[in-house]
């Protein structure tokens, strides 16, 4: 029969493979998103109209092109960033679990 501890142990563990878990999805929906604004990037590089239509909520809005490459740019830089961030936590993460291994066995 298994102790307190090692009771704990193995919750510990399955919540850190939660996380994990957890993260990985987060950083697949970001990386789909990068994809997703260079798609549009290609696109307004492509066209050369002075203005596109950008789409909020249910209606579209006809905006400079300049300025939406400009929003997309940033919006991607911020996609990147938060990419980073959770890829630090994914190590962590990975770490301790690797940490744990010997001592579920």
């Amino acid at each position: 029969m298994a102790t307190e501890e090692e009771e704990k142990l193995v919750e510990q563990f399955q919540s850190y493979q939660q996380q994990l878990q957890g993260i990985m999805i987060q950083k697949g929906n970001l990386k789909l998103q990068i994809f997703e604004i260079d798609r549009a990037l290609e696109e307004l590089e492509l066209s050369k109209e002075k203005e596109a239509y950008k789409i909020l909520g249910p209606i579209m809005i006809k905006k400079n092109s300049e300025d939406l490459k400009t929003e997309l740019k940033e919006r991607k830089e911020n996609y990147n960033l938060r990419i980073k961030t959770l890829e630090k936590a994914e190590n962590r993460i990975t770490n301790s679990l690797k940490e744990m291994e010997p001592k579920l066995k």
